[in-house]
């Protein structure tokens, strides 16, 4: 038999594993949200990483569509095996999550399947708000009930930054394995040549296109700050991994930026440190 919290521990362990931004914020949430936010984060990664573990789409819409029936399937009060799945039944029984934003992310994760580009800056904004924003909106539930409807505007803004900030981090993973999330409309603007992305070659013109997307992602933060100021306070500690935004797009602004060459990261420590001051102000700027 297993252990009690044992599909807890294992949610955990992915998290820190993968996504130690999130896993440093849920460390400073409220001590009786942690292990659904834990849950919320384990799902995200296990959805994530298909495009990484199968070796074509039809095998990654298969995973896709298994874990679109087992969402279902806890709305209906049958739950799986899988400790992810049961560590998110929980969560999602014990905090009344609504069950629309989940099939949301998994539809929006089939884009990650294909190798086809990202048109506009529209529909980059329409994938991060159904994937990104919907962990915030999510993650507000979690730590603070009903009150998380106030912070919707607030999710969608912090979701789009977030994700932008992570696509500028993550390109060269993205052009190694053929995959193009930077808008077209966003290359054409900056004439960027498709074989210098995929060669991940930093040309001024990709500079250009990289810059316009670190303030496309600073136009949307301002936005979430500005909503969070008016959120309920209980609803703040869903925010925490926002608050590594500004610090990333600093550390992408610099003039040497070039993730092709470096990783663009912030020590742990800065990390936690940020984290920890938002949580004595209250706000997550």
């Amino acid at each position: 038999m297993p252990q009690p919290n044992t599909d807890h521990n294992y949610c955990a362990h992915q998290v820190r594993a993968y996504d130690k931004d999130r896993y440093l914020a849920t460390l400073l949430a409220p001590p009786q949200a942690c292990e659904h936010l834990f849950a919320l984060y384990a799902f995200n990664i296990e959805i994530g990483k298909i495009r990484e573990v199968v070796s074509e789409a039809l095998l990654g819409e298969i995973r896709l569509t298994w874990w679109r029936e087992a969402i279902e399937a806890i709305y209906h009060g049958d739950v799986g095996d899988h400790p992810v799945i049961q560590a998110l039944e929980r969560a999602i029984v014990e905090c009344a999550l609504p069950r629309q934003p989940f099939l949301d992310l998994l539809n929006a994760r089939q884009f990650d399947l294909y190798e086809a580009p990202m048109k506009t800056v529209a529909d980059f904004d329409a994938y991060a708000g159904a994937t990104s924003s919907v962990l915030f909106q999510l993650a507000g539930f979690i730590v603070a009930g009903p009150a998380a409807k106030n912070a919707a505007d607030a999710s969608g803004h912090a979701g789009v930054a977030y994700a932008l900030q992570g696509l500028l981090r993550a390109a060269p993973i993205h052009a190694r394995r053929g995959q193009l999330y930077l808008p077209l409309e966003v290359m054409e603007h900056s004439n960027v040549l498709m074989r210098d992305y995929f060669t991940t070659s930093m040309t001024p013109a990709l500079v250009a296109a990289f810059r316009e997307l670190h303030d496309i992602a600073h136009y949307h933060l301002a936005l979430a700050e500005e909503h969070l100021s008016t959120v309920p306070t209980a609803v703040l500690p869903a925010f925490l991994p926002a608050s590594l935004i500004k610090p990333y797009l600093k550390k992408i602004s610099h003039h040497r930026y070039d993730p092709f060459s470096k990783p663009i990261e912030i020590s742990q420590l800065v990390r936690q440190w940020r984290l920890w001051r938002t949580v004595r102000k209250g706000r997550s700027g």
